[in-house]
């Protein structure tokens, strides 16, 4: 059951008793890491609101942003990695109803999902055929997962990430995150509360699967992976897109107290975190409850995470009311229990006391771990590095060689399978633009969201690459012209145990919360996902940051191309020299030069929010037409994705070559955002700019010429491409890697 020896120990002494098979496999999911936290929660205390609510009256199912006209914003991530390696449609599909019914039972309509994933590699040489075609599988698999699911539940698939590396090989990443609307009038809340209200079970009948899902989240990989199917969940979104109607209505009737996903750990999970919330008990009787099986015993039933269901208390009296709503959607609602004054959650089944414990010890009493933290050799091997050799590349060549990089290619292939449009709020579509955005039904404001993270920066160096994870998902909403306002994020990390992990996550974590501090976007929500490994190794360490954003006028929301011709310019910050000239943790170095080497340059996180901010101010004054953050491959590559997105020719000089041709064009230094401005605005950029400690170059013309140049220095050599050649190289790596021979296999 995942439990050591000293916890069993604890158990039994702060229970009273040795406990019986049920109670044990509650106290078992509860204190898994997956539940309980274990080696993270002193480490999350570094964000201010974690710590708040751990020092209050505990976390809520998702956090809560108010947006002012009665109106917020709700929304979390969440993982679904292990249970996407054995079946990864399945995994990534139930990975997504999860995340929506947090939202959900905030009182929120899931109005919007997003992704990040993370793949081994699907090509080349760089690991074994059948290693590559597992990984082609994978991929393929939960990306149908992710569209069968979020097609069917009617809620849109806006914006996300996928990226590549050997790494990641038996170790798929699926983060799901889920964002709703609701009134602030309106906030439902998951703790219990008055005694002798009926405890309602909603939604789908309980099957056999997912029985001990957390669990098995909470372990490594090995090579009993098949026969931890029945780990996985099975979803059904259609009874999940009934399931949302109904509660929403429900919700609406005034008679429900409190609400909650049955997510990890099932309905002990719900019953128990819903009873410890409120201070009081619970009695279940779990012949009541709906099932698919009838000789499910007590435990199978309080451990099964079969999905969508959830678990409401309901004022006593009102319970035909709420029922009724689930009537009329064909939706299961039966009262199976009551709220009792003991402080004592009672199962029952056939008639006997299955369990009997004190819901705050399953929630409160889990034991924490701080594991022993070391640097690696290797974090400080990349400070020292110093490239060499770069005139041995051809700039053209590694330019089209890095947009064909799975990392960098279009990921169209992806987001067609999604349906982004379904609800008709999202206003910038995928490709479009750094960020999604929806505008909201009843106001004239607008939300921007977006996941980011990069894990080789993270890797080479933890505190930077969580730092910069938020930098980027912050710019990449402001160039959308909106305000980064909060965050949710999915820390994925190998075994805590392990010194060099946990170093890694304790220096992530840090450097996400200084991040947020600075940008003012604190963490309201979030997941950890440990034990990230099998028997190829451990995932990079990949925190991934999802970003909200909002502006006044929906109206003004910009995507990263002009939409007429104009002039492009670069806004940045002044950066401190760096001997590693940009080029430390790059796709360049991984992709062109075969290195993974070197530290990504720190962001100056003052004038990150400097940018952010003024951005989201020249959007709404209608001064720039266009904002695109250079991040992966540099300057000439976010020129590219400029042209290509805009279908039209550009002609650009760059700024500063003083180190040479390939830093100038592929170095990734931070703080860099390629702006359009009509040709009458763009002398005025500079005074624009007075204060801020930002400054602005004029690259070049968008829209003059139906090539694409790139001229690299004063009389320098010129980049000079059609347009469809670029194209060719970015939007066909995708789809040219999954048609090659060796198509992806079970």
């Amino acid at each position: 059951m995942g439990l050591t020896r000293e916890e069993y120990e604890l158990l039994v002494r702060l229970h009273g008793r040795e406990p019986s098979y049920t109670e044990l496999g509650m106290f078992a999911v509860m204190w898994s890491e997956h539940c309980g936290y274990k080696y993270s929660r002193p480490v999350l205390a570094l964000f201010k609101k974690y710590r708040e609510a751990l020092e209050g009256q505990g976390l809520e199912n998702a956090g809560i942003v108010e947006l002012g006209d009665g109106l917020a914003v709700t929304m979390k991530i969440e993982s679904h990695n292990h249970p996407s390696a054995v079946e990864p449609y399945q995994g990534a599909a139930t990975g997504v109803g999860g995340i929506i019914r947090d939202i959900l039972t905030m009182g929120a309509r899931p109005i919007a999902s997003l992704n990040s994933l993370r793949f081994g590699t699907i090509g080349g040489n760089r690991e074994a055929p059948e290693t590559v075609a597992r990984n082609r599988y994978l991929f393929e698999h939960v990306v149908a997962g992710i569209a069968g699911y979020g097609n069917c539940v009617g809620v849109p698939t806006v914006a996300g990430e996928v990226a590549f590396h050997p790494r990641y090989s038996g170790n798929p990443l699926v983060n799901a995150m889920c964002v709703g609307v609701l009134r602030m009038d309106q906030i439902a809340t998951a703790a219990a509360s008055g005694v002798g209200n009926p405890v309602v079970y909603i939604g789908s009948a309980t099957g056999k699967d997912g029985i001990h899902g957390a669990t098995f989240a909470s372990d490594a990989l090995g090579e009993d992976n098949e026969a931890k199917r029945p780990n996985v969940q099975i979803g059904d979104p259609l009874a999940e897109k009934l399931l949302i109607e109904a509660t929403l209505e429900a919700l609406q009737t005034g008679a429900i107290v409190a609400i909650q996903d049955m997510g990890a750990a099932g309905l002990t999970c719900s019953t128990v975190e819903m009873s410890s919330k409120g201070g009081v008990g619970m009695r279940i009787d779990l012949d009541k409850v709906p099932m698919r099986e009838s000789d499910m015993t007590a435990y199978e039933l309080m451990l099964s995470e079969s999905q969508e269901r959830m678990l409401a208390v309901v004022q006593k009296g009102r319970e035909e009311e709420v029922l009724g709503v689930f009537r009329k959607w064909g939706v299961h609602g039966v009262v199976i229990g009551e709220v009792t004054d003991d402080g004592v959650v009672t199962v029952l089944r056939h008639g006997r006391v299955e369990a009997r414990l004190d819901p705050k010890l399953l929630t409160d009493a889990c034991p924490t771990y701080r594991a022993p933290a070391e640097v690696p050799d290797y974090h400080q091997r990349a400070l020292r590095y110093q490239p060499s050799g770069l005139d041995r590349f051809d700039p053209k060549e590694s330019l089209l060689r890095l947009l064909r990089s799975p990392n960098v290619a279009s990921k169209r292939w992806v987001y067609e399978q999604y349906d982004h449009q379904v609800q008709t709020q999202t206003a910038v579509l995928p490709g479009r633009g750094d960020a999604a955005v929806l505008a909201l039904r009843g106001t004239p404001k607008a939300i921007s969201v977006k996941t980011d993270g990069n894990a080789r920066h993270t890797y080479l160096h933890p505190y930077r690459g969580g730092s910069l994870a938020v930098a980027e998902a912050a710019r990449n909403v402001a160039c959308t012209g909106a305000i980064p306002c909060a965050v949710t994020d999915g820390l994925n990390f190998g075994n805590p145990q392990r010194p060099h992990v946990f170093w890694q996550f304790q220096e992530a974590v840090r450097g996400i919360a200084d991040a947020c501090e600075a940008l003012g976007t604190p963490v309201i929500s979030g997941n950890v996902s440990f034990y990230n490994e099998s028997d190829l190794g451990e995932v990079l360490p990949t925190p991934v940051i999802g970003m909200l954003g909002w502006m006044p006028n929906k109206d003004r929301a910009l995507e990263m191309a002009p939409r007429e011709p104009c002039e492009l310019w670069l806004i940045d910050y002044p950066q401190s020299e760096d001997s590693q000239l940009g080029l430390g943790g790059s796709e360049f170095l991984a992709e062109v030069a075969r290195v993974e080497d070197g530290v990504p340059v720190a962001p100056d996180l003052g004038m990150e929010r400097q940018l952010c901010h003024w951005l989201a101010r020249m959007a709404g004054e209608g001064r720039i037409l266009s904002a695109h953050d250079c991040s992966d491959g540099g300057l000439a590559v976010a020129l590219a994705e400029v042209a290509l997105t805009g279908d039209k020719g550009l002609d650009v000089a760059l700024p500063d070559t003083r180190h040479g041709a390939i830093p100038a064009l592929f170095g990734e230094w931070p703080g860099r955002v390629i702006v359009g401005v009509r040709e009458e605005d763009g002398p005025l950029l500079p005074t624009r700019l007075e204060g801020t400690g930002l400054r602005a170059k004029k690259l070049g013309s968008f829209g003059s010429t139906s090539r694409v140049r790139i001229r690299v220095g004063e009389g320098g050599e010129a980049l000079e491409f059609e347009l469809e050649d670029l194209r060719e190289a970015f939007e066909g790596a995708l789809p040219s890697l999954l048609s090659e021979e060796g198509e992806g296999s079970v």
